[in-house]
């Protein structure tokens, strides 16, 4: 075997290995958070990462008996799921237009989507507030799936727009051939295409709404309206703090959203890297 050959191989070899020493980094932080609070939820004293000694239920019990989660997460389960079907709808019909039609304006539709990526949050909280009082909606379901519907527009809608990016446009022409308008090769031809690259923004934005803390506890003070992330705020006292109870309300709202990404994870995959073909 020529030098060229030794020293290529040995440089291969020495990329795969620091490949998998990040990727073993990478899954160290990624994975410690929420191992740290499984194990402590069933501490008597929550903390370190030694196993528990004994095992205490008390606090899964607690928040099933005593503080209902159960109402908390189905409210979690109702905003969440009908603010990510409103805004996926619409986002997803804008996104068609930005990528395959030419209009004056175009542009600057696009970067009024990109420009509320870098609005925080907490900055725009006092004029929402202000709507849904104006609107009497304050303290209901509907304010905040009113919220949620335009908060993770932008993300939806650069992935969608991505993904309506690398289908044919000879696809949309033999339908408009055929006699289909905008509307019908919208929906028969170019929406059953784009499932993978909906879903993922729809996934996106669920998972964005459903861990969503700050609106949830603004516009919502009826503890039967509250979703889980508001639930949590509950657990802090004046003098204490239920720790346990804490933890155990935390793996059982992250819970849905693990096993979510795990069941959809080749559709979320097969969306990004075919969207990252065209911008």
């Amino acid at each position: 075997m020529s030098k060229s050959k030794k020293t290529a191989r040995r440089h291969g070899a020495a990329g795969t290995i620091l490949c998998y020493l990040v990727m073993f980094i990478v899954l160290v932080v990624s994975l410690y958070p929420l191992i740290w609070v499984f194990i402590s939820s069933f501490k008597e004293v929550p903390g370190g990462l030694g196993l528990p000694h004994p095992w205490k239920f008390d606090g899964y019990i607690s928040i099933f008996t005593k503080l209902n989660i159960g109402a908390y997460f189905a409210n979690s389960l109702f905003i969440t799921t009908l603010s990510t079907a409103i805004s996926t709808v619409a986002v997803t019909m804008a996104a068609y237009v930005s990528a395959r039609m030419n209009f004056r304006g175009k542009g600057l539709v696009t970067l009024m989507f990109a420009s509320t990526l870098y609005v925080p949050s907490i900055s725009i909280s006092f004029p929402i507030y202000r709507m849904m009082s104006s609107f009497q909606l304050q303290d209901t379901r509907a304010a905040v799936i009113f919220v949620y519907s335009g908060l993770n527009i932008a993300i939806t809608y650069f992935v969608i727009r991505s993904y309506f990016l690398t289908i044919p446009r000879e696809m949309e022409e033999a339908a408009q051939i055929d006699g289909c308008g905008y509307s019908q090769t919208f929906w028969r031809i170019i929406f059953p295409l784009a499932k993978p690259g909906i879903a993922t923004g729809a996934i996106l934005a669920f998972l964005n709404n459903w861990n969503e803390f700050y609106f949830a506890s603004l516009l919502l003070t009826s503890k039967s309206k509250m979703t889980i992330p508001a639930l949590l705020g509950q657990f802090k006292g004046t003098y204490s703090m239920d720790r346990n109870g804490m933890f155990s309300a935390i793996v059982v709202s992250v819970l849905p959203t693990i096993l979510l990404f795990c069941a959809c994870s080749k559709v979320f995959i097969k969306s990004l890297t075919a969207g990252a073909v065209k911008g």
